[in-house]
């Protein structure tokens, strides 16, 4: 399957280290949204990311694996995104272990199936933060020029900005989203309801939705009715 993220909206975030029933996941990919985002911080194993890939491909919708741990590299995505954590005070996870991959990976890999993510992760009490070191303490002028260095000194096609846990602030990351000239801009953290998807759809090119899936998916499922149209995309 061909896969264009400048088209991606509305995506779902799915943690291989979370249970999902069969109808919770039949529900989530017949609703509508663009893609399946596959990833976690913490437990995500080639075993139990090769199950939910399996289950999810029973289902037409673009599915791809955001690599956070190399030994659960699995074949079979659509699409493989790459984390780069730009604000991470420990270099493993800017340059170290896409290093590692790529000295055991590089030459097997088709490089038409892999994006890199220039990362920057904003709320000091995420797993991710504690896990890269990130240093969340930026004004909107710490968080532009990781954006732009992303997206002009690094040419990376995607900005996520990642609240993780919490809801973030929409201004700064309208701001951000202001700044990007060719990069897409990703929001993930805090949506739980179709009121939060729709400040973040007004803020951001594309929103992920996530931690909310595991505790009212009814609510998770509101969240694909957000209008993109309000922000001229």
């Amino acid at each position: 399957m061909i896969v264009d993220i400048r088209k991606w909206k509305h995506v779902f975030k799915l943690d291989p280290d979370r249970d999902i029933s069969d109808e919770a996941l039949d529900r989530l990919c017949l609703s509508g949204t663009d893609a399946i985002l596959v990833g976690g911080s913490s437990g995500v194993t080639f075993d139990n990311t090769v199950d939910l890939l399996s289950r999810i491909r029973q289902y037409e919708v673009p599915v791809a694996l955001e690599i956070s741990n190399q030994e659960a590299i699995v074949p079979g995505f659509d699409l493989f995104m790459i984390p780069v954590v730009l604000n991470a005070d420990d270099p493993k996870w800017i340059v170290g272990q896409h290093h590692e991959a790529l000295k055991e990976y590089g030459a097997l890999l088709n490089w038409d199936e892999i994006v890199a993510e220039g990362y920057i992760i904003l709320n000091k009490d995420a797993t991710a933060a504690q896990l890269t070191a990130a240093r969340t303490d930026l004004d909107a002028k710490d968080v532009a020029a990781y954006a732009r260095m992303a997206d002009k000194l690094f040419h990376m096609s995607i900005v996520y900005l990642e609240y993780s846990g919490t809801f973030g602030d929409m201004e700064l990351v309208r701001r951000t989203r202001q700044v990007l000239e060719n990069a897409r801009l990703l929001y993930g953290g805090g949506i739980d309801s179709l009121e939060k998807a729709q400040q973040a759809a007004d803020a951001a090119d594309t929103i992920v939705v996530g931690n909310i899936i595991y505790s009212d998916l009814e609510q998770a499922l509101q969240t694909v009715n957000v209008n993109f149209d309000r922000n001229g995309r």
